[in-house]
């Protein structure tokens, strides 16, 4: 005897867009969508003759709210690839976490490395698939066979491979300084300070972006090195002068002192707790 299994309704699997039509319809009848946050940051990038660097600020807002003054924005993909987030700091962490995961999955089922590309590909068929709702503009970096690598992947998930790239709120700022000063197979030290002033320049140009400037070098030989910060490009200033005032400098014209009434309705005393 065969058992027959029915399904009333296929289930739909991931994002549904039937709020955003709902939404739609609403603010047709005059219903006033709340406003989005604006997100702040300066993510750079950028391939140097000894493989590929990363930049960040450290700067997390909420609103006008500054929320935290060293956030990590620059993310962990692979042993070789790295990649730095902007918009939404959810949609950025948990974005790149679950390529993250995927890629080890990966790597155990090929038993290579990840390359670059597979994790661009990965990462804009994501961002695609939800048609801009995940907000995360990202700038992946990496050094694989093939040699080193640099993408800007957009929250709609569209991509470009370029020489340097620069995203979110001090992304223009980023890139003039980009423009002004790059060169094709730049030395290491020269590279790292052109990312650090890229980076600053965002910072001290967008309201969005500030604190620390921190730098993730990937070399040609694969390895990784994670300077966290590599720069203190904000300092607290030191306070001038002394506010403290002596008791008595401001004279004290009168002074009245009101007893309050009461009456104690009901007192109880708290029993110790035994503690043998």
């Amino acid at each position: 005897m065969a058992t027959t299994l029915t399904c009333v309704e296929i289930p739909n699997g991931g994002f549904t867009f039937d709020n955003c039509t709902r939404n739609a319809h609403l603010e047709k009848k005059g219903m006033v969508a709340p406003k989005t946050r604006k997100t702040g940051t300066t993510i750079v990038g950028m391939v140097f003759e000894g493989g590929v660097i990363l930049g960040a600020d450290t700067r997390a807002t909420e609103d006008t709210i500054v929320a935290d003054k060293n956030c990590s924005k620059i993310h962990y993909i692979a042993p070789n690839i790295y990649c730095c987030g902007a918009g939404t700091a959810a949609d950025t962490e948990m974005t790149t976490q679950m390529i993250s995961s995927n890629l080890q999955l990966h790597r155990y089922n090929t038993g290579r490395p990840t390359r670059v590309a597979t994790a661009n590909r990965m990462l804009k068929q994501y961002l695609y698939r939800y048609q801009g709702h995940v907000s995360a503009a990202l700038v992946l970096g990496g050094v694989d066979c093939n040699g080193a690598h640099l993408y800007s992947i957009h929250p709609h998930g569209s991509t470009d491979k370029l020489p340097y790239v620069t995203m979110g709120s001090g992304s223009l700022a980023a890139m003039a300084t980009f423009e002004m000063g790059y060169k094709p197979n730049m030395k290491r030290p020269e590279a790292m300070k052109l990312v650090r002033d890229a980076v600053a320049a965002g910072i001290f140009n967008d309201l969005g972006s500030g604190s620390n400037v921190d730098l993730c070098i990937i070399g040609n030989n694969m390895k990784v090195e994670y300077l966290r910060p590599f720069d203190v490009a904000n300092e607290k200033g030191v306070r001038q002068g002394n506010y403290k005032y002596k008791p008595g400098t401001t004279e004290v014209l009168s002074k009245v002192v009101k007893p309050i009434k009461f009456d104690i309705v009901s007192e109880t005393v708290q029993e110790a707790m035994d503690t043998s």
